[in-house]
């Protein structure tokens, strides 16, 4: 019986090729999408997995209230203070506790060659933490005061094919360290897959030891990371409500009323959030932020593969009468409904398995080219046990999903009806098809417009007003003691290559703020309660001209005065944030005794997250605590000789320094890279759903055409012209495309609109990107149905008519 149920299906497939080729496909392009899409999700949901212990370890947050605003904002920076607190009274929560630095580009330096790497100190515990797989060494590797551990990729890039263990290296000019471990390259899904290199923690507190003989006993400098790692007996809930009372417990008495007033509490955030949910709400909680996205390609992968079993069940149920002869004769000779039932679900899951195989055919084709548009690393589990069990169980769901509605319809027919010849659809046959074409064109139009409103916001962010001219702007990190005192000569010497307009230097990137506060800081009209949080950038003379701010009121620095040394420049956020009426000519006091007049203000410059209002910030000048170089090269100049030149020029200078540059226009971009990314995966996936819908309406309208040749002949013997036939063959089409838009529409909007909600920077929803959208849908439809219908249009009505 199942031998005779299969070769049945084998023919009605070979029969049929053009309408087989069409349900193939369409299920192969839906299953393909859905393989791609779940190797994404695993990816995501896999995320930091690599490590043993990764549902016990954490990052110490903070959580404290804006006075200003009220809002609760959670941040990941800590203590040195603290990391103390936590390592010696709280070891009944923890195994481990270990501070670290952020995660920074330095330059290593082996027999005169510099390689700049991404690395990050931490103390020796943290290699047995992250559970890293040494290649060379082990966990103790890291517990002398100089050692280093690099990857694989840095040890065969510093050392090429020799043996790196025991080697020196020179850590920015400055640092002394001996390599004494080589780990395996972390996984790309994993939040410390660009480290390169650890290194012991007690080798930067040797470096500075000034600044850390005084930030042990400070509540102030927030400059640190601290993870920690539970004890299996312990959970987060217990971990949390320990932590709560830190500060109130152990911190200095001359501090505990500022942290009263702020809610200050420190939380352990689980490694397993880290990825997925990286965004807090007004709260303070964790919010949905990436894993937004992540539900919503599952969602994606759904939909699509319910479009491509749409057009299979639309094509089976559209000709069933072709089939209702051989449903009758199988009645009559005994077969009962549940048999004819399972025959035709015989053949849709026949018909899904071999789109398996053409599903799995793309996926190996294009998985290459996916990973480099999503970022990733993923790759086909061929001897998983359970991608297999995945595979069939998503291949049969989708046979007995495409072929339940045609199976229950077809094995419902009456024997006598069909074999007397009276068997007709009915009116009311097609209802259901229609409701299905709906539905498709309603979820691919949803899609579309999505992708295009997220396109839209990204553009609608990048064209913000940024209050600078980043064009021709260089940043180079200053990750070497050599640069020290040489700025003048260094400038001087840049701008007599005849390529660089002018050079400054910074504390902050154009692309960050890396120092905050405001503690101690007043003004006339201050509020007493409140709690200042300024942006602090530290500059030197040459900053406007060569960033190209622009003012709104008073001056900028200038060489011709003295006094500029204790002076400051705001932005306009910082004017508003301190309720300053007339701000030129005031006065800020720092501590007890230090002023600083405010000599100009500028429009904000936006160099944190372009999607978020700009933070009040104030520049100073300080030649003595910057950390990278700005340069502008001049607009004519070309870009790949002025760098030629401008290194030249750092060679003689500073020899022994790294010339690691980077374009301020790339940085800027590379804020969008996550959302572009999204976007252009949400965008390559519409297309494909709305190909898939296409494909059915095609098969869909050629079926029409050819039910209603007889038809078509008659008319045209009656003198239709081939535009009355057309338009005749695409109306109902187009009407349910219409009434597709109206259904997909409001969706759309109130769902788009809510999500734009997550952006304090965020474009209005036009109009007319609705009304594109309509447009587009009606041309695709047209365009589909009217091959079809033009083709059945230009038949020799003799043809069609001879059988009468």
């Amino acid at each position: 019986m199942y031998k005779n149920y299969l070769k049945i299906a084998w023919r009605n497939l070979t029969r049929n090729r053009g309408y087989s080729a069409i349900n193939i496909g369409g299920l192969a392009l839906g299953m393909a999408v859905v393989i791609m899409i779940g190797l994404w999700v695993l990816d995501e949901f896999t995320f930091n997995t690599y490590h043993k212990n990764h549902d016990k370890i954490a990052q110490i947050y903070n959580r404290t209230k804006n006075l200003d605003t009220s809002e609760i904002e959670s941040f990941p920076s800590t203590l040195y203070t603290m990391g103390s607190v936590i390592k010696d009274n709280y070891s009944d929560y923890f195994i481990h506790a270990i501070r670290a630095t952020w995660v920074g580009n330095y330059v290593l330096t082996n027999e005169g060659e510099n390689h700049t790497q991404t690395g990050q100190f931490i103390e020796s515990e943290g290699l047995e933490m992250l559970s890293l797989e040494m290649i060379q060494g082990a966990y103790s590797s890291l517990e002398e005061v100089n050692a280093v551990v690099l990857s694989e990729t840095a040890a065969a890039a510093i050392f090429g094919e020799e043996n790196p263990i025991g080697k020196s290296i020179k850590i920015n000019n400055e640092m002394d360290a001996v390599v004494n471990g080589v780990y395996k390259e972390l996984p790309k899904n994993n939040s410390f897959a660009n480290v390169k290199f650890f290194a012991n923690w007690k080798l930067t507190e040797a470096n500075e030891p000034e600044r850390f003989e005084r930030i042990k006993t400070i509540w102030d400098d927030w400059s640190f990371q601290f993870y920690v790692q539970l004890r299996p007996e312990i959970d987060f809930e217990t971990a949390n409500a320990a932590l709560k009372d830190l500060y109130f417990q152990y911190g200095p008495a001359e501090s505990l009323e500022g942290f009263e007033k702020r809610g200050l509490h420190p939380f352990a955030y689980p490694m397993e959030k880290w990825h997925l949910y990286s965004q807090f709400d007004a709260q303070g909680e964790p919010t949905e932020g990436r894993i937004t996205f992540v539900w919503l390609f599952i969602a994606i992968g759904l939909f699509v593969l319910i479009l491509a079993c749409i057009n299979f069940m639309n094509l089976s149920t559209a000709r069933s009468e072709k089939r209702s002869k051989e449903v009758g004769i199988r009645k009559t000779v005994g077969s009962n409904k549940q048999q004819l039932v399972f025959q035709f679900l015989s053949e849709s899951i026949l018909i899904s398995g071999i789109a398996l195989l053409f599903a799995l055919a793309m996926v190996l084709l294009t998985i290459p080219w996916f990973n480099e548009l999503a970022g990733k690393n993923m790759q086909i589990p061929w001897a998983n046990l359970t991608f297999w069990a995945s595979i069939l169980g998503v291949t049969l769901l989708t046979g007995m999903l495409a072929g339940s509605y045609p199976a229950l319809y077809l094995s419902s027919f009456s024997p006598i009806m069909v074999l007397k010849g009276t068997f007709k659809a009915g009116p009311y046959s097609a209802v259901p098809r229609k409701v299905l074409v709906v539905f498709q064109f309603a979820v691919s139009i949803m899609l579309a417009v999505g992708t295009v409103i997220v396109f839209n916001q990204i553009e609608f962010t990048k064209d913000r007003p940024i209050g600078y001219d980043r064009s021709n702007l260089i940043s180079i990190q200053m990750n070497n003691p050599e640069y020290n005192g040489k700025y003048n000569l260094l400038r001087n010497e840049l701008i007599n290559t005849g390529v660089v307009e002018d050079m400054t230097q910074s504390s902050s990137p154009l692309m960050g703020v890396y120092s905050n506060g405001g503690g101690g800081i007043s003004w006339e009209g201050k509020d007493p309660e409140m709690s200042p949080d300024f942006g602090i950038l530290r500059v030197t003379h040459d900053y406007g001209n060569t960033v190209g701010w622009q003012f709104v009121d008073g001056r900028d620095f200038s060489r011709v005065y003295a006094s500029d040394s204790s002076t400051i420049i705001l932005n306009e956020t910082a004017v508003k944030y301190m309720g300053l009426e007339n701000p030129v000519g005031s006065f800020i006091t720092f501590g007890n005794d230090d002023r600083a007049e405010i000599i100009g203000v500028t429009k904000d410059m936006v160099m944190q997250s372009p999607y978020q209002p700009v933070k009040q910030a104030f520049f100073y000048i300080d030649y003595d605590r910057v950390d990278y170089i700005n340069i502008k090269i001049k607009p004519d100049a070309i870009a790949s000789d002025a760098i030629a030149r401008i290194e030249e020029v750092f060679a003689k200078i500073v020899p022994s320094a790294q010339f690691d540059y980077g374009f301020v226009d790339e940085a800027f971009g590379k804020k969008f890279e996550s959302e572009e990314r999204l976007g252009n995966l949400a965008g390559v996936f519409t297309l494909l759903a709305i190909l898939i819908s296409c494909l059915g309406l095609f098969g869909l309208a050629s079926f029409v055409a050819e039910q209603r040749t007889k038809e078509i002949g008659v008319r045209k013997v009656l003198g239709a012209s081939v535009l009355n036939l057309w338009q005749m063959l695409s109306k109902d089409f187009v009407i349910l495309v219409l009434i597709s838009c109206m259904i997909a529409i409001p969706i759309v909007y109130y769902f788009m609109s809510q999500w734009l909600q997550n952006y304090d920077y965020r474009m209005e929803i036009s109009a007319w990107t609705f009304g594109y959208a309509t447009a587009g849908a009606l041309l695709i439809t047209l365009l589909t149905v009217s091959f079809q219908a033009l083709k059945a249009a230009n038949v020799n009505p003799v043809k069609s008519l001879r059988t009468e």
